[in-house]
């Protein structure tokens, strides 16, 4: 799988041309859709004698939706709270 629209420079970027940012942004926004729709899917379930929901949003899966989201601007970091995290965990970027 390749990333293709949105390009990959347009996400690389808004993280600062940091791919495992780029990863973990997404990964996590991911990850918060695939728990909304579980959410919504199994409250609908609880109502309803038959399950006839389909859990599909706009046809994509759900990292192309936050990859889209993080080209659009959408989605985003804390600058500060990544540069913490970094210095907290004495992790050196080479630049």
């Amino acid at each position: 799988m390749s990333v293709i629209k949105p390009e990959i420079d347009t996400l690389l970027e808004k993280t600062e041309h940091n791919p495992f940012l780029l990863c973990s942004v997404a990964s996590k926004r991911a990850c918060d859709i695939n728990n909304m729709l579980r959410g919504q899917h199994l409250r609908v379930v609880a109502i309803q004698d038959v399950d006839d929901i389909t859990t599909m949003v706009s046809g994509e899966d759900t990292t192309s939706i936050a990859m889209n989201e993080l080209a659009d601007g959408k989605l985003g970091y804390v600058q500060d709270d990544f540069d913490k995290a970094i210095k907290d965990t004495n992790v050196t970027i080479a630049e």
